[in-house]
């Protein structure tokens, strides 16, 4: 089993990023995928969840209405559009898959002036 995020990288406030995560090793379609993330100093939190199909996407408050996150079945691979970033998205994100308990090894994204 493999999970690997990309996609992280430095930004202004403001700015926007989009995470992949690429899987393979599992029945990608089936799995519940989800996006965590971890702030230094802070726990480990989840971010926005996507059903098989994308049926039903669920968002943290912190990140409604700024974060999209979405499915590619056809390329095993999950996305997080993140538009309007601030210092507080700083964090490492990881990918997770729900159902097998797989996690990547996260991409880390700083928003920084």
């Amino acid at each position: 089993v493999q999970v690997v995020e990309s996609g992280g990288g430095l930004v202004q406030p403001g700015e926007s990023l989009r995470l992949s995560c690429t899987a393979s090793g599992f029945t990608f379609s089936r799995y519940v995928m989800q996006w965590h993330r971890q702030a230094p100093g802070k726990e480990r939190e989840l971010v926005a969840s996507i059903t098989q199909g994308g049926d039903t996407v669920n968002y943290a408050n912190s990140v409604k209405g700024r974060f999209t996150i979405s499915r590619d079945d056809r390329k095993n691979t999950v996305y997080l559009q993140m538009n309007s970033l601030n210092p507080e998205d700083t964090a490492v994100y990881y990918c997770y898959a729900w159902n097998g308990g797989y996690w990547g090894q996260g991409t880390q994204v700083i928003v920084s002036s």
